[in-house]
């Protein structure tokens, strides 16, 4: 199974630069996208299933907010919109879906840069997930987490972390709970293939060359539970993949 989480920053948008013309390079069997901006009937789905995709929409109540949509050549067993926390669900933010053995869970996390208000739902979010994951776990221990975590975990993951030691996004209780994550027993799958700096998926749209010039975050990731390290077959990201501020990250696990 080939997996890519792409936040798209509007799939309209997306569309508008070529997103369709790169669907149909085959680079994944699956692909979940956050922050999609819109409404299943608002957008013309045709042009994925034509592709030969299901495609499973979980929008926010507000219009052109937020938002999670995946994309699969893989027929799910079965497919949860949400994650039963009103708040979360509200926004869009969660999509569950079974292949076989396998729960794929596709998060958009909330973002804290527009004030304390928004920092503070984020960090009751991030405690609600954490929650959500434990109790998820017990029922379906193989689990994969894709999505934009709005969090660079550690140093290599941020261009700047000195000057940024204040951002929301590498805050240090952001940077903690993240520890925690992987403690209770996620792997990072990028690092189990890529120790290196300078691999970002989010670049600042206030300055254009600082995408050029590779100043960047890591934020989006695609992880799993131990059960599923065996399975591990590559993992990358696609800087050159250009129809968002974002780029996607890949995931490619073997049958086991």
């Amino acid at each position: 199974m080939r997996i890519i989480s792409y936040n798209v920053n509007g799939i309209r948008a997306a569309m508008n630069k070529g997103f369709i013309d790169w669907l149909k390079t085959n680079p994944a069997d699956v692909i979940c996208v956050q922050e999609t901006k819109a409404e299943k009937d608002n957008v013309n789905h045709k042009q994925f299933t034509d592709l030969g995709y299901h495609d499973y929409w979980f929008s926010a109540r507000k219009k052109g907010y937020s938002g999670v949509a995946v994309f699969t050549k893989i027929r799910p067993d079965n497919v949860i919109f949400g994650n039963g926390h009103g708040p979360s669900d509200e926004e869009g933010r969660v999509i569950q879906l079974d292949f076989g053995k396998t729960r794929l869970i596709n998060a958009y996390f909330p973002s804290g840069t527009s004030g304390d208000e928004r920092q503070s739902f984020k960090y009751q979010w991030l405690d609600e997930i954490m929650a959500f994951l434990e109790t998820t776990r017990k029922k379906h221990p193989r689990l994969i987490l894709c999505g934009d975590y709005n969090i660079a975990h550690k140093e290599i993951d941020i261009h700047d972390p000195k000057g940024n030691k204040k951002s929301s996004g590498f805050l240090p209780e952001e940077r903690a709970w993240m520890d925690r994550f992987f403690e209770s027993g996620w792997v990072d799958t990028l690092r189990v293939f890529d120790p290196s700096p300078g691999r970002y998926t989010w670049w600042s749209q206030r300055f254009p060359s600082v995408r050029l010039q590779n100043k960047g975050w890591r934020i989006d990731y695609i992880n799993v539970t131990e059960p599923l390290r065996k399975s591990l077959a590559g993992a990358d990201i696609y800087p050159d993949v250009k129809h968002s501020d974002h780029c996607p990250v890949y995931l490619e696990l073997k049958h086991d």
